[in-house]
């Protein structure tokens, strides 16, 4: 099948995670004002309590404080549409709010203040929008700046707000301000990794439902096209057949003309290349039921590999390689799957357009399943079209029927198996087979 250039595609998740990351940020624009109001708000009617005048230097650097996160979240609204990349910018909202919790923290005490924990929010809904990586990135930043803080005061370049001198950093041991540093800086890492263990188990977890929502989807619609595909065949074979032996008879019967078998040899010839076509359309209707035999997945696929390799046409400007698990059985007609292996390794070798690459790879996945990934470096899979590939009859190719993967889907799902696609424009696209593994045949 051939693949037009375009941008980034799956068939198993399409625009949907970014559409959710945009409302997530959109979400958190608003909690960070709604945030702001309440904790310093109440933060300055406490301090009004133990200050002697509303416009003491800790109240005026905290009214401030909140006029510039204020004044950053209206612009962050404001421009939050015109922004295409979406990760930068929530990368930079989060590192200012890293910067925001230290001056929060610095107004409210600096070495003494309770809000150290605010580093800790910061970290774990980082790790909701940049995952493992952001989030070890906000640690280190939050680290530096605590770390940073509490020794300027600890050596007394500055005076933090303190309502207590006593409780200042600098009338403490030093090893007494290097222990809290420390600890803040490991729970902040802390909080990083496990957040962000939560998080990706999270992301996957959502890609998984995903994927099982669009396969049954797919599987539905698929039915509803079988049945109705299977009447409409038969319908079609069956006066076909009735042509095909009418127009022999007459070959037989009629005098000789060399115009007229011209004619007859025509209407023998489509009429045999619709009657495969109607075969091919049966077999993705209604696959028929094969003999399901134990089968070592590893030897059938080097079996459909090396016949493959024997097409010259095809596999002359192409390297195929092959990472294999021995021993690993599924239950399935053998004709089956090696129909299945080849129309996928003919799907990968027609996107390579000059040189190129077929990865084919087994690995063990979670609850008894096993993954053929079958990948190549072609020009990927728009998404405009990716959503279609499985349906009849739909093809890119000059010559073909678009019935290839439509059978070999039909074929796997008739054994429980599953058919997934991810593609990249321009890097090449990846069909993923899962198959149900069983215990190996005893002899």
């Amino acid at each position: 099948m051939n693949r037009e250039p375009n941008n980034l595609s799956s068939y198993s998740a399409s625009i949907k995670p970014e559409s959710d990351f945009e409302h997530n940020l959109k979400w958190l624009m608003f909690f960070r004002v709604l945030f702001t109001i309440l904790l310093l708000g109440s933060t300055i009617i406490l301090q009004l309590n133990q200050t002697p005048s509303p416009l003491a230097l800790p109240l005026l650097f905290l009214y401030g404080l909140i006029a510039l996160i204020l004044m950053l979240s209206f612009c962050y609204s404001m421009v939050f549409r015109r922004i295409k990349k979406k990760v930068p910018f929530a990368y930079t909202q989060i590192s200012l709010d890293t910067f925001f919790v230290t001056m929060i923290i610095f107004v409210t005490g600096g070495f003494s203040s309770v809000f150290s924990l605010l580093y800790l929010v910061v970290i774990i809904y980082s790790s909701m929008f940049l995952f493992r990586k952001g989030s070890i990135i906000m640690a280190a930043f939050c680290s530096i700046q605590y770390g940073i803080m509490i020794d300027l005061e600890y050596y007394k370049f500055f005076k933090p707000f303190v309502i207590d001198e006593a409780l200042a950093a600098s009338n403490h041991d030093g090893s007494h301000v290097l222990y809290r540093i420390v600890i803040t800086m490991a729970a902040c890492f802390a909080v990083a990794f496990l957040s962000s263990l939560l998080s990706e188990q999270a992301r996957k977890t959502k890609k998984e439902l995903m994927a099982m929502e669009e396969n049954v989807k797919r599987v539905e619609k698929m039915a509803a096209m079988g049945e109705m595909a299977a009447g409409l065949a038969h319908e079609i074979k069956n006066p076909l057949a009735s042509l095909t032996g009418s127009i022999q008879m007459l070959r037989e019967d009629i005098k000789y003309d060399p115009d007229h078998d011209k004619l007859m040899q025509i209407i023998l010839r489509e009429a045999n290349r619709l009657s495969s076509l109607v075969s091919d359309f049966l077999l993705f209707a209604k696959p028929q039921a094969g003999k399901v035999e134990a089968i070592e997945l590893a030897e059938a696929l080097t079996e459909a590999v090396e016949f493959f390799e024997k097409d010259s046409k095809r596999i002359k400007h192409i390297s195929i390689n092959k990472y294999f698990i021995p021993d690993i059985w599924i239950g399935m007609d053998p004709a089956h799957l090696f129909q299945t292996f080849w129309n996928l390794l003919l799907n990968a070798a027609e996107a390579i357009k000059d040189q190129g690459v077929i990865d084919i790879r087994m690995c063990r996945s979670k609850n008894d399943t096993v993954e053929i990934r079958i990948s190549d470096n072609g020009c990927g899979i728009s998404k405009e079209i990716i959503n279609s590939i499985f349906d009849p009859f739909f093809t890119t190719k000059p010559r073909g029927t678009g019935l290839g993967l439509s059978i070999v889907h039909s074929i796997l799902k008739a054994y429980d198996s599953q058919l997934d696609v991810e593609s990249e424009i321009n890097r090449g696209t990846t069909f993923i087979v899962k198959f149900k593994t069983i215990e190996a045949p005893r002899h």
